[in-house]
Protein backbone atom coordinates (compact mmCIF):
# COMPACT_ATOMS: atom_id res chain seq x y z
CA UNK A 1 0.00 0.00 0.00
CA UNK A 2 1.06 3.63 -0.73
CA UNK A 3 2.12 5.74 2.13
CA UNK A 4 -0.19 8.34 1.40
CA UNK A 5 -4.54 7.68 0.32
CA UNK A 6 -4.79 8.20 -3.56
CA UNK A 7 -6.38 10.92 -4.98
CA UNK A 8 -9.89 10.90 -6.12
CA UNK A 9 -10.74 12.44 -9.49
CA UNK A 10 -13.54 12.98 -11.61
CA UNK A 11 -14.24 11.44 -14.93
CA UNK A 12 -16.35 13.51 -17.14
CA UNK A 13 -17.89 13.79 -20.69
CA UNK A 14 -19.80 16.67 -20.89
CA UNK A 15 -17.98 20.04 -20.48
CA UNK A 16 -21.17 21.83 -19.43
CA UNK A 17 -21.22 19.63 -16.58
CA UNK A 18 -17.95 21.05 -15.25
CA UNK A 19 -18.36 23.57 -13.32
CA UNK A 20 -20.90 21.77 -11.05
CA UNK A 21 -18.39 19.22 -11.00
CA UNK A 22 -15.45 21.13 -10.27
CA UNK A 23 -17.39 22.18 -6.58
CA UNK A 24 -16.62 18.67 -5.18
CA UNK A 25 -13.11 18.14 -3.35
CA UNK A 26 -11.67 16.05 -6.23
CA UNK A 27 -7.91 16.44 -6.88
CA UNK A 28 -8.71 17.14 -10.79
CA UNK A 29 -10.05 15.30 -13.37
CA UNK A 30 -8.32 11.77 -14.34
CA UNK A 31 -10.14 11.45 -17.50
CA UNK A 32 -11.80 13.66 -19.84
CA UNK A 33 -13.19 12.24 -22.83
CA UNK A 34 -13.30 13.47 -26.07
CA UNK A 35 -15.86 11.43 -27.90
CA UNK A 36 -18.99 13.90 -27.08
CA UNK A 37 -17.56 16.90 -28.22
CA UNK A 38 -16.67 14.79 -31.43
CA UNK A 39 -20.50 13.84 -31.91
CA UNK A 40 -20.96 17.48 -31.24
CA UNK A 41 -19.49 18.25 -34.39
CA UNK A 42 -21.22 15.78 -35.94
CA UNK A 43 -18.88 15.29 -38.95
CA UNK A 44 -16.12 13.15 -39.78
CA UNK A 45 -12.65 14.85 -39.53
CA UNK A 46 -11.68 13.83 -43.11
CA UNK A 47 -14.97 14.76 -44.35
CA UNK A 48 -14.40 18.60 -41.83
CA UNK A 49 -10.85 18.98 -43.35
CA UNK A 50 -11.94 18.19 -47.16
CA UNK A 51 -14.02 20.97 -46.95
CA UNK A 52 -12.06 23.37 -45.16
CA UNK A 53 -14.07 22.92 -42.09
CA UNK A 54 -11.44 22.46 -39.56
CA UNK A 55 -12.26 25.55 -37.80
CA UNK A 56 -15.37 23.85 -36.78
CA UNK A 57 -13.76 21.07 -35.48
CA UNK A 58 -11.12 23.31 -33.31
CA UNK A 59 -13.36 25.81 -32.16
CA UNK A 60 -15.66 22.71 -30.28
CA UNK A 61 -12.72 21.08 -28.99
CA UNK A 62 -10.84 24.01 -27.58
CA UNK A 63 -13.54 25.34 -25.98
CA UNK A 64 -14.52 22.32 -24.57
CA UNK A 65 -11.45 21.95 -23.32
CA UNK A 66 -11.25 25.40 -21.89
CA UNK A 67 -14.73 25.43 -20.27
CA UNK A 68 -13.41 22.13 -18.16
CA UNK A 69 -9.75 23.36 -17.25
CA UNK A 70 -11.27 27.08 -16.13
CA UNK A 71 -13.30 24.99 -14.06
CA UNK A 72 -10.82 22.66 -12.46
CA UNK A 73 -7.56 25.25 -12.86
CA UNK A 74 -5.37 24.66 -10.90
CA UNK A 75 -6.26 21.27 -10.53
CA UNK A 76 -4.98 18.74 -13.48
CA UNK A 77 -7.43 17.96 -16.37
CA UNK A 78 -6.31 14.76 -18.08
CA UNK A 79 -7.49 15.05 -21.63
CA UNK A 80 -7.92 11.84 -23.40
CA UNK A 81 -7.94 11.78 -26.86
CA UNK A 82 -10.45 10.69 -29.46
CA UNK A 83 -10.82 7.17 -29.30
CA UNK A 84 -13.99 6.23 -31.28
CA UNK A 85 -14.21 2.87 -33.26
CA UNK A 86 -14.80 2.68 -36.68
CA UNK A 87 -18.70 2.32 -36.58
CA UNK A 88 -18.74 5.34 -34.21
CA UNK A 89 -16.84 7.52 -36.68
CA UNK A 90 -19.47 5.81 -40.09
CA UNK A 91 -22.30 7.31 -37.83
CA UNK A 92 -20.60 10.94 -38.44
CA UNK A 93 -21.48 12.73 -41.70
CA UNK A 94 -19.39 11.64 -44.09
CA UNK A 95 -17.92 9.17 -42.27
CA UNK A 96 -18.97 6.11 -44.41
CA UNK A 97 -16.91 7.70 -47.33
CA UNK A 98 -13.15 7.43 -45.02
CA UNK A 99 -14.04 4.56 -42.62
CA UNK A 100 -13.82 0.89 -43.41
CA UNK A 101 -16.66 -1.58 -42.15
CA UNK A 102 -14.88 -3.73 -39.65
CA UNK A 103 -15.87 -6.66 -38.50
CA UNK A 104 -15.13 -6.09 -34.46
CA UNK A 105 -14.45 -2.56 -34.28
CA UNK A 106 -13.12 -2.82 -30.54
CA UNK A 107 -10.30 -4.25 -31.35
CA UNK A 108 -9.79 -2.40 -34.49
CA UNK A 109 -8.63 0.87 -35.94
CA UNK A 110 -8.48 2.74 -32.37
CA UNK A 111 -6.38 4.52 -30.28
CA UNK A 112 -2.89 4.99 -31.16
CA UNK A 113 -2.93 2.65 -34.13
CA UNK A 114 -5.59 5.41 -35.59
CA UNK A 115 -3.18 8.61 -35.03
CA UNK A 116 -0.48 7.05 -36.85
CA UNK A 117 -2.82 5.53 -39.86
CA UNK A 118 -4.51 8.97 -39.81
CA UNK A 119 -1.70 11.51 -38.81
CA UNK A 120 -4.21 14.98 -40.32
CA UNK A 121 -6.90 13.93 -37.71
CA UNK A 122 -5.09 13.65 -34.62
CA UNK A 123 -3.03 16.84 -35.91
CA UNK A 124 -6.34 18.71 -35.46
CA UNK A 125 -6.58 17.53 -32.32
CA UNK A 126 -3.34 18.22 -31.20
CA UNK A 127 -3.76 22.06 -32.42
CA UNK A 128 -6.97 22.36 -30.46
CA UNK A 129 -5.21 21.40 -27.10
CA UNK A 130 -2.47 23.84 -28.05
CA UNK A 131 -4.80 26.32 -28.49
CA UNK A 132 -6.01 26.23 -25.03
CA UNK A 133 -2.82 25.47 -23.00
CA UNK A 134 -1.33 28.70 -25.21
CA UNK A 135 -4.68 30.41 -23.85
CA UNK A 136 -2.83 29.90 -20.29
CA UNK A 137 -4.30 26.23 -19.38
CA UNK A 138 -1.45 24.91 -18.11
CA UNK A 139 -3.13 22.46 -16.18
CA UNK A 140 -3.84 20.27 -19.00
CA UNK A 141 -2.33 16.87 -19.36
CA UNK A 142 -2.66 14.89 -22.77
CA UNK A 143 -3.65 11.16 -22.77
CA UNK A 144 -2.82 8.96 -25.16
CA UNK A 145 -5.68 5.84 -25.09
CA UNK A 146 -5.44 1.95 -26.41
CA UNK A 147 -1.48 1.63 -27.01
CA UNK A 148 -0.52 -1.62 -27.81
CA UNK A 149 3.07 -1.71 -28.49
CA UNK A 150 6.43 0.39 -27.23
CA UNK A 151 7.41 1.50 -31.01
CA UNK A 152 3.29 2.42 -31.69
CA UNK A 153 4.25 4.91 -28.68
CA UNK A 154 7.27 6.26 -29.59
CA UNK A 155 5.88 6.87 -33.04
CA UNK A 156 2.36 8.56 -31.65
CA UNK A 157 4.97 11.01 -28.88
CA UNK A 158 6.91 11.75 -31.92
CA UNK A 159 3.92 13.40 -33.65
CA UNK A 160 2.92 15.20 -30.40
CA UNK A 161 6.52 16.63 -30.23
CA UNK A 162 6.00 17.62 -34.05
CA UNK A 163 3.14 19.44 -32.10
CA UNK A 164 5.33 21.68 -29.44
CA UNK A 165 3.20 20.44 -26.61
CA UNK A 166 6.05 18.65 -25.41
CA UNK A 167 8.05 21.69 -25.80
CA UNK A 168 5.14 24.10 -23.79
CA UNK A 169 5.60 21.19 -20.64
CA UNK A 170 2.48 19.25 -21.67
CA UNK A 171 2.68 15.98 -19.55
CA UNK A 172 2.07 13.15 -21.33
CA UNK A 173 -0.09 9.85 -20.40
CA UNK A 174 -0.92 7.07 -21.53
CA UNK A 175 -3.76 4.94 -21.20
CA UNK A 176 -3.00 0.71 -19.77
CA UNK A 177 -5.95 -1.53 -21.24
CA UNK A 178 -4.36 -3.48 -23.09
CA UNK A 179 -2.66 -6.77 -21.78
CA UNK A 180 0.49 -5.90 -23.71
CA UNK A 181 0.94 -2.75 -21.23
CA UNK A 182 0.64 -4.77 -18.11
CA UNK A 183 3.47 -7.44 -19.67
CA UNK A 184 5.68 -4.62 -20.33
CA UNK A 185 4.48 -2.25 -17.71
CA UNK A 186 7.99 -0.48 -16.43
CA UNK A 187 9.00 0.11 -20.34
CA UNK A 188 6.01 1.55 -21.12
CA UNK A 189 5.52 3.95 -17.64
CA UNK A 190 9.24 4.89 -18.36
CA UNK A 191 8.43 6.81 -21.77
CA UNK A 192 5.43 8.93 -20.50
CA UNK A 193 4.61 10.54 -17.70
CA UNK A 194 2.22 8.59 -15.92
CA UNK A 195 -0.15 5.54 -16.66
CA UNK A 196 -4.14 5.47 -16.47
CA UNK A 197 -5.82 2.00 -16.52
CA UNK A 198 -8.46 1.82 -18.64
CA UNK A 199 -10.36 -1.00 -16.72
CA UNK A 200 -13.23 -1.61 -19.05
CA UNK A 201 -10.83 -2.60 -22.23
CA UNK A 202 -8.26 -4.19 -19.95
CA UNK A 203 -11.05 -6.52 -18.00
CA UNK A 204 -12.37 -7.64 -21.43
CA UNK A 205 -9.10 -7.85 -23.40
CA UNK A 206 -7.40 -10.19 -20.63
CA UNK A 207 -10.99 -12.09 -20.35
CA UNK A 208 -11.63 -12.26 -23.71
CA UNK A 209 -15.32 -11.20 -23.47
CA UNK A 210 -16.74 -8.61 -25.22
CA UNK A 211 -17.84 -5.60 -23.06
CA UNK A 212 -20.82 -4.86 -25.46
CA UNK A 213 -22.12 -8.07 -24.95
CA UNK A 214 -25.25 -8.46 -22.43
CA UNK A 215 -24.77 -11.52 -22.07
CA UNK A 216 -20.92 -11.63 -20.67
CA UNK A 217 -20.29 -8.43 -19.89
CA UNK A 218 -21.50 -9.01 -15.94
CA UNK A 219 -19.64 -12.28 -15.97
CA UNK A 220 -16.59 -10.98 -16.45
CA UNK A 221 -15.61 -7.93 -14.40
CA UNK A 222 -12.25 -5.97 -13.36
CA UNK A 223 -12.43 -7.59 -10.15
CA UNK A 224 -11.69 -11.21 -11.38
CA UNK A 225 -8.02 -12.20 -10.33
CA UNK A 226 -6.28 -12.48 -13.54
CA UNK A 227 -7.70 -8.72 -13.88
CA UNK A 228 -6.24 -7.49 -10.79
CA UNK A 229 -2.88 -9.25 -11.36
CA UNK A 230 -2.59 -7.45 -14.60
CA UNK A 231 -3.76 -4.35 -12.65
CA UNK A 232 -0.86 -4.85 -10.19
CA UNK A 233 1.83 -5.30 -12.83
CA UNK A 234 0.95 -2.08 -13.96
CA UNK A 235 1.06 -0.19 -10.42
CA UNK A 236 4.52 -1.63 -10.08
CA UNK A 237 5.61 -1.05 -13.14
CA UNK A 238 4.80 2.62 -13.00
CA UNK A 239 6.23 2.73 -9.97
CA UNK A 240 9.56 0.81 -10.69
CA UNK A 241 9.54 3.80 -13.60
CA UNK A 242 8.96 6.42 -11.13
CA UNK A 243 6.05 7.70 -12.83
CA UNK A 244 2.26 8.42 -11.31
CA UNK A 245 -0.74 5.63 -12.13
CA UNK A 246 -4.03 6.15 -11.53
CA UNK A 247 -6.90 4.04 -12.71
CA UNK A 248 -10.12 5.83 -14.78
CA UNK A 249 -12.17 2.93 -15.87
CA UNK A 250 -15.90 2.83 -14.97
CA UNK A 251 -15.59 -0.35 -12.81
CA UNK A 252 -14.22 1.67 -9.67
CA UNK A 253 -17.21 3.93 -10.11
CA UNK A 254 -19.35 0.98 -9.46
CA UNK A 255 -17.68 -1.18 -7.52
CA UNK A 256 -16.20 -0.07 -3.82
CA UNK A 257 -14.76 -3.33 -3.54
CA UNK A 258 -12.48 -2.74 -6.40
CA UNK A 259 -11.71 0.74 -4.92
CA UNK A 260 -10.44 -1.09 -1.67
CA UNK A 261 -8.23 -3.63 -3.63
CA UNK A 262 -6.58 -0.67 -5.62
CA UNK A 263 -6.07 0.75 -2.00
CA UNK A 264 -4.22 -2.31 -1.17
CA UNK A 265 -2.00 -1.94 -4.47
CA UNK A 266 -0.81 1.44 -3.68
CA UNK A 267 -2.46 2.94 -6.70
CA UNK A 268 -1.89 6.82 -6.60
CA UNK A 269 -4.84 7.90 -7.83
CA UNK A 270 -9.09 7.13 -8.33
CA UNK A 271 -10.77 8.78 -10.68
CA UNK A 272 -14.89 8.13 -10.79
CA UNK A 273 -17.64 9.65 -12.03
CA UNK A 274 -19.05 12.80 -9.95
CA UNK A 275 -22.26 10.75 -8.19
CA UNK A 276 -19.34 8.01 -7.01
CA UNK A 277 -17.15 10.81 -5.57
CA UNK A 278 -18.23 10.54 -2.03
CA UNK A 279 -18.89 6.63 -1.62
CA UNK A 280 -15.45 5.91 -3.45
CA UNK A 281 -13.80 8.74 -0.72
CA UNK A 282 -15.74 6.45 2.11
CA UNK A 283 -14.27 3.44 0.64
CA UNK A 284 -10.83 4.37 0.88
CA UNK A 285 -11.04 5.86 4.08
CA UNK A 286 -12.10 2.50 5.10
CA UNK A 287 -9.24 0.50 4.34
CA UNK A 288 -6.54 3.83 4.97
CA UNK A 289 -8.04 4.94 7.86
CA UNK A 290 -7.05 8.60 7.02
CA UNK A 291 -9.15 11.30 4.98
CA UNK A 292 -8.73 11.01 1.43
Amino acid sequence: MSSRPPDICLNLSVPELAESAASLPAAGVGLLRAEFLALGVGTHPLALLARGGEAAFLDVFRSGLETVARAFYPRPVTYRTLDLKSNEYRSLEGGEEHEPEEANPMIGLRGAARYLARPEEFALELAAVTQAVDGGLNNIRLMIPFVRTLDELAAVKDLVAASGLLDRGVPLWIMAEVPSTALLAERFAAEVDGVSIGSNDLAQLVLGADRDSAQLAGRYPATDASVLEAIARIVAGARAAGVPVSICGDAPSRDTGLVRALVELGIDAISVVPAAFHETVRAVESVTGARA
